[in-house]
């Protein structure tokens, strides 16, 4: 039914829990799983500080998410696809559901009500009603992962 879905990832506790279940649909579907992480250029041209160290930082920490997520994902016996993107995240990831021909997005949500969700806004209800693809979206509590 998919071929190719797409979990984006930024290393938060709701991206973690979407991973396992993208991982889980992937291995039932056949499908190559994308696993993309989004440098928010938004938040270097807010800073103006050192933004190439910052920039370096930020890209550092996607390929090392990315990393990990891959090798969770192959460790299941799953293609993998990993990209950092560039950009305003739900636009970032938009085009990539577009250019990479994404059948399924599966993304966590943080579960903001209220004035914080109104302020800071959601990635993922952005994709959800933005992207031609559909989207699968896991409820998450910001909770730690337990340490081993």
């Amino acid at each position: 039914m998919y071929q190719a879905i797409l979990v984006p990832a930024d290393g938060s506790r709701p991206s973690e829990v979407a991973l396992d279940r993208a991982i889980d649909l992937a291995e039932r579907m056949g499908a190559t799983l994308h696993i993309v992480y989004v440098v928010d250029e938004r938040v270097l041209h807010a800073t103006q500080l050192d933004a190439g160290g910052l920039k370096r930082g930020y890209e550092a920490e996607g390929e090392r998410i990315v990393s990990e997520s891959a090798e969770e994902a192959e460790a299941a016996g799953l293609e993998v696809v990993t990209a950092v993107e560039h950009g305003t995240p739900h636009r970032a990831i938009l085009d990539y559901i577009d250019d990479a021909g994404i059948d399924l997005v599966v993304m966590g949500t943080h579960g903001r009500r209220g004035v914080e969700r109104y302020l800071i806004g959601s990635v993922t209800e952005r994709v959800l009603r933005l992207s031609d693809a559909p989207v699968f979206t896991i409820r998450a509590k910001e909770t730690p992962v337990e340490e081993e």
